[in-house]
């Protein structure tokens, strides 16, 4: 059966490399993401759509408008996000809730809409980016991880509930993936090639998630770097 797939974030990163993954795969991608035009693949069966994560009104509308168009969707990427890494207290009440609407609220959102027809399918794949800090808390990533673990339990429920209809619920892990993520941060990976995953590495797993035997359900992968070094961009050597 010929699959479509529903990728958020994109138009970067991990996103984009999954997107990719997805349509040499032959795959009908539709992509989620802000802003597009980081996108430069042209693909008959790649379908842009623009969403903003942080205005969940907007996107619960537009998500019920994909599931409307394409009622065949069999699979669904959540991997849109951002990081900050602040104290708490250096949050305003407004910037909390803008990230945890992008970050994990949304993913909810586009969960319950895909669902319901991967229910009607019989068959489906939800395959979430969750991240290390799912795994332990840290200082500075009082929200990140806040998000991160609120994903890896809504993934492990979701998995219980929607199991008996034949779908499957995994959920990825990675650390530092060198990607536009860390363009605004005040760190990010280390320069060697063994100090950041590669988004190709996490978009071959995902694709190889998906396009395992149905009678196979892959609960949860960690991935990590091989030697994991922070570079500090404003601390002089």
């Amino acid at each position: 059966m010929h699959r479509i797939a529903v990728v958020t974030g994109s138009s970067s990163g991990i996103g984009r490399a999954t997107a990719t993954r997805l349509l040499e795969a032959g795959f009908t991608v539709i992509g989620l993401a802000r802003h597009h035009d980081k996108y430069e693949i042209s693909h008959d069966h790649y379908y842009p759509r623009t969403a903003d994560f942080s205005d969940i009104e907007k996107l619960d509308k537009i998500a019920a408008d994909i599931s409307k168009d394409y009622p065949k969707i069999s699979v669904l990427v959540c991997n849109a996000g951002f990081g900050d890494f602040r104290h708490l207290e250096n949050f305003s009440y407004k910037q909390i809730q803008e990230f945890l609407n992008v970050n994990l609220v949304a993913h909810i959102v586009l969960c319950r809409h895909m669902v319901s027809g991967m229910k009607k399918l019989g068959q489906g794949d939800i395959v979430i980016v969750g991240s290390e800090a799912a795994l332990i808390g840290k200082r500075k990533a009082t929200l990140y991880s806040a998000a991160k673990f609120g994903m890896r339990g809504f993934a492990q429920s979701l998995r219980d509930e929607v199991g008996s209809s034949g779908l499957r619920v995994c959920l990825i892990n990675p650390g530092m993936v060198r990607s536009a993520f860390f363009n605004d941060l005040d760190f990010e990976p280390g320069d060697s090639s063994e100090n950041a995953i590669e988004p190709e590495d996490i978009a071959k797993v995902i694709v190889e998630t998906v396009g395992a035997r149905r009678g196979t359900v892959i609960d949860e992968i960690n991935l990590s770097p091989a030697s994991k070094v922070i570079h500090f961009k404003n601390r002089k050597p």
